[in-house]
């Protein structure tokens, strides 16, 4: 008795909650500009599958631990009929090789991962302190990515990312934008007889762990489904993950030329 395969075009999805950062200790030099920056960063909802009942089953029957939303999003479209006439039917389906889970080791956070902005004053003639503000001068595209090139890349970064999201609560995303003409009323006081400078730095979130492959294969024999991982490896990975609409500032005041 043939058993049918059927694919359905249907799967749930959770939002990602809107972060806060409140497993993070931002440093005093570090601002948000999400209203003042004149070039409006999509944010990075990305979703987190609620798996089916199937997909469920198939996840807890699983030899090695699978959380790549991509093959959960496969498990979710797939659906398998059962009959009562199933005795001494086996199958076995190759989904391919998949990235199955990252496991992080570290997440660190650099506040001055990429200067992206200096403005300046030259108060030596001057008599009375100036008050130096930021003002973006050029638009800055801020990218993160991989430190190693792997296998299926676009699918490790989004585990990564949610990986770094959670851990952190910052809003994250392997590319950022900071719009020329962005401004802060945060003001510096440049004394006379110096130089001021204000060196603005895009942050990001250094992420290290592990990633795990294998040949996935959903097995039936009767009425029984199951999930087998073959072929497993395992390889260490890291990634720079730039902070949206955050920026690092650092006065320095100076009797000569920097």
């Amino acid at each position: 008795m043939k058993k049918w395969i059927m694919i359905s075009l249907f799967s749930v999805f959770l939002l990602h909650p809107c972060v806060s950062e409140a497993n993070v200790k931002l440093p005093s030099s570090v601002v948000d500009i999400s209203k003042e920056n004149t070039y409006p960063n999509p944010t990075q909802n990305l979703p987190y599958l609620q798996p089916s009942e199937l997909a469920k089953e198939l996840l807890a029957s699983a030899n090695v631990k699978i959380k790549n939303p991509e093959l959960i999003r496969l498990l979710n479209e797939s659906s398998i009929s059962s009959t009562p006439f199933a005795i001494g039917y086996k199958a076995t389906i190759y989904l391919g090789q998949w990235p199955l889970n990252y496991e992080s080791t570290e997440t660190t956070t650099n506040w001055e991962y990429q200067k992206v902005n200096t403005n300046f004053y030259d108060n030596r003639g001057g008599k009375a302190p100036v008050r130096l503000m930021y003002k973006q001068e050029m638009q800055k595209h801020v990218r993160g990515g991989l430190t190693a090139s792997v296998p299926n890349e676009e699918a490790v970064k989004k585990m990564m990312l949610l990986t770094a999201m959670s851990k952190t609560n910052l809003p994250l995303s392997f590319s950022t934008f900071i719009g020329a003409g962005t401004k802060k009323e945060q003001m510096y006081n440049v004394h006379a007889r110096k130089l001021g400078y204000l060196y603005a730095y895009a942050p990001a979130v250094n992420e290290k762990g592990k990633v795990t492959y294998g040949e996935v294969y959903i097995v039936l024999k009767g009425n029984k489904k199951s999930v087998l991982v073959k072929n497993v490896t395992s390889q260490g990975i890291g990634a720079w993950i730039p902070v949206q609409d955050r920026l690092s500032f650092s006065f320095v005041s100076s009797d000569i030329p920097r």
